[in-house]
């Protein structure tokens, strides 16, 4: 049986993690490139290089694809993952059986620590959230214009190894900045790749979920425990007002939520193997150390 292929518009953190799972069952990877200097480390991996301004190789990809997976950011203009993808899908020779896109939980806006799910109104409040917005939209009238399986996917703080409070802390980096009620949601990236992976098997056209992690609370309280697990003085608190944040970082602090992850645990069968912080960074420790 030939395998399945996956498509990534947007080569990164996530999309690694994702690629890897699916290249142990067998899946073929291609991703895009926009840099001739990225192709030879998407080599070592054994991934598929595809110039991302090359519409015939993208044609060809999307061909070929089973599964297309877009993380790229939008920028003023909108995704470019959809201005790229769009002209090779309506040729219509064959379609993807599922499309995801990545969007943020910074969508819903501030919540003043309240919870939100799918059904939440989107209130954003930053430009970023803003053009998340927009590329949500896009995706969902191209999908349902073309009949496509396009599924959203809105992500908080995605957290990994290499990419944790651990590393932040080692590298004397980490602040416990704090702010009156400041909580958010966050991921790790071998539970955001799971998430994706049940939604491929599970395709739904016009789909949204959140994936996260199932106890959200303050930074402070991540570093103080990734501190205590790595035998380091708890650095100390620090308010928000005092920060010294860059407009990016302040942006983020002025939001406050809790993100319900029910309806890709009723709907995919999904489980974070890492439901707090705290199993999440001891297993990343775990895994340094073994």
């Amino acid at each position: 049986m030939a395998s399945r292929r996956l498509l990534i518009f947007g080569y990164g953190y996530a999309a690694r993690t994702l690629a890897q799972r699916l290249q142990l069952k067998g899946w073929t990877v291609a991703a895009t490139i926009r840099r001739p200097a990225d192709r030879a480390k998407l080599d070592v991996e054994g991934i598929t290089p595809v110039p991302a301004g090359d519409k015939a190789a993208l044609a060809l990809a999307v061909r070929d694809a089973d599964a297309v997976l877009v993380t790229a950011p939008p920028d003023a203009a909108g995704c470019p993952g959809l201005r790229a993808l769009v002209p090779a899908l309506a040729l219509g020779r064959a379609l993807p059986s599922w499309i995801g896109y990545l969007s943020t939980t910074g969508v819903y806006g501030d919540r003043h620590g309240g919870w939100v799910s799918e059904q939440s109104a989107l209130a954003a409040q930053s430009l970023e959230g803003a053009r998340r917005v927009g590329a949500e939209r896009d995706w969902l009238e191209v999908g349902r214009g073309m009949g496509l399986t396009v599924t959203l996917f809105r992500l908080p703080g995605i957290y990994g190894p290499g990419r944790s409070a651990l590393d932040r802390l080692r590298a004397g980096e980490a602040r416990r900045i704090t702010a009156p009620g400041q909580v958010f949601s966050r991921i790790h990236v071998d539970d955001l790749a799971a998430g994706l992976e049940a939604s491929i098997a599970r395709p739904r056209a016009g789909g949204v979920y959140n994936l996260c992690d199932d106890a959200p609370c303050a930074n402070a309280e991540v570093i103080a425990y990734a501190a205590g697990l790595l035998g380091l003085p708890v650095p100390p608190e620090v308010p928000l007002a005092e920060a010294g944040l860059s407009a990016l970082a302040q942006r983020f602090y002025a939001e406050s939520k809790r993100v319900s992850n029910a309806r890709a645990k009723a709907e995919l069968g999904w489980r974070p193997t890492y439901p707090t912080y705290r199993e999440g960074l001891a297993a990343i420790l775990a895994a340094e150390r073994a």
